[in-house]
């Protein structure tokens, strides 16, 4: 038998397969209207644990795995279209139809905006590509900007969140966790970190290098060609240079951007000696009360899986079976949980589509617990 009639062969039987799936699919469909008017959940794990265990046992020799496999999909793609089918509204759908409604069109444009630092930050640079004329107020650390929005200081936050050479920044992912806070835009920030110095100072004088952990982490080659010199962390870039300006010494320096220079009257000494050309950090911009602004097309979710094989998986066959493309997935310890995690989500799909509102509707089943962080468009 040649390769076109094998071909010939499978197209045959996955004729049948299609024909066969569509009518499980109708039997799930009644599935779903029966426990509906009787009050029960779509997801049955006992049923299911048993069902795998059944079709392996009918499988041919050494297709047990694949037949879990792809049954475990089967159930994934039933369970979607019994929740729908089901027309189940959740109380988070509720909530963000009501966010969408309330939220005005427009964007604000001159609103009160924690960032921390000091004048020149990479989050300031951020806030004004966010905003179009933002009344800035500086906070010490990342707590004081949640703290500031909180007593009703501020109406928004600047948070760095992540960078595509350090990674995550932890601290904040904690902070979300920790506040009830709503993401309502972001912004990718190209950053170049130069090396700032008192006017006089020469490379081989500096024993001290002032800058943020981040900063110095995305500097690594840089500051390991340098022999004899301390890097010391600070709180922001910004004020690395601040620190540098006031002390007036000749031998120390700070990692922070080129227009720190003008603002604290240093010097640029070397420009750009981050590791990588394209080195971006993505800021949050965050807000006490949910927000969701027209064309939102981005969101995040924090999720804590039940503690057993397969739970990552089945969260990931379900956006996959609803077509949503995820941009990011990291984990994150639970603290006094030994071995035991929670998983951030950036999902892409619009607030609009079919598919975001099926699984709004559909994330309490999925996961143990859930936190949702907000929608919003990302600033180019």
């Amino acid at each position: 038998m040649d390769l076109t009639e094998l071909r010939q062969k499978i197209d045959a039987i996955d004729d049948q397969l299609v024909a066969l799936f569509g009518e499980r699919m109708e039997v799930a469909e009644k599935i779903a209207e029966y426990k509906k008017d009787n009050d029960l959940p779509i997801s049955q794990p006992a049923r299911e644990r048993a069902k795998l265990q059944d079709v392996a046992k009918k499988a041919q020799p050494g297709m047990e795995n694949y037949t879990r496999v792809l049954y475990s999909m089967l159930f994934e793609l039933s369970r979607s279209y019994q929740s729908k089918c089901s027309g189940n509204i959740s109380p988070l759908w509720q909530q963000i139809t009501k966010a969408i409604e309330n939220t005005p069109k427009l964007f604000p444009q001159a609103p009160m905006v924690a960032c921390q630092g000091v004048e020149g930050a990479y989050s300031q640079i951020a806030c004004e590509h966010i905003f179009k004329n933002p009344f800035i107020l500086y906070f010490k650390n990342f707590e004081s900007v949640f703290s500031a929005i909180e007593q009703g200081m501020c109406q928004y936050g600047i948070l760095p969140i992540e960078n595509s050479t350090a990674g995550s920044v932890k601290k904040v992912y904690d902070l979300m966790v920790k506040h009830n806070f709503s993401i309502v835009r972001t912004f990718r920030l190209k950053v170049d970190h130069s090396l700032l110095v008192n006017k006089g100072t020469k490379l081989e004088d500096i024993k001290e290098i002032y800058s943020h952990e981040q900063a110095i982490s995305q500097c690594g080659d840089f500051l390991q060609s340098l022999t004899g010199v301390n890097v010391i962390p600070v709180s922001n870039t910004a004020v690395a240079a601040e620190m540098v300006a006031k002390s007036g010494r000749h031998d120390v320096a700070a990692l922070s951007s080129r227009s720190c220079a003008e603002l604290y009257g240093l010097e640029c000494l070397q420009a750009s000696v981050q590791d990588k050309g394209n080195n971006r950090t993505r800021f949050i911009c965050i807000s006490k009360n949910l927000e969701i602004y027209p064309g939102s097309d981005k969101t995040s979710v924090m999720m804590i899986l039940n503690h057993r094989p397969g739970a990552l998986y089945k969260v990931l066959a379900r956006l996959y079976t609803l077509g949503i493309n995820v941009t990011k997935l990291e984990s994150r310890p639970i603290p006094d949980r030994e071995f035991e995690f929670m998983f951030y989500f950036d999902l892409e799909t619009s607030i609009y589509s079919e598919e975001f509102v099926q699984l709004m509707c559909e994330l309490s089943e999925l996961c143990e617990e859930f936190k949702y962080f907000g929608s919003y468009t990302e600033v180019v």
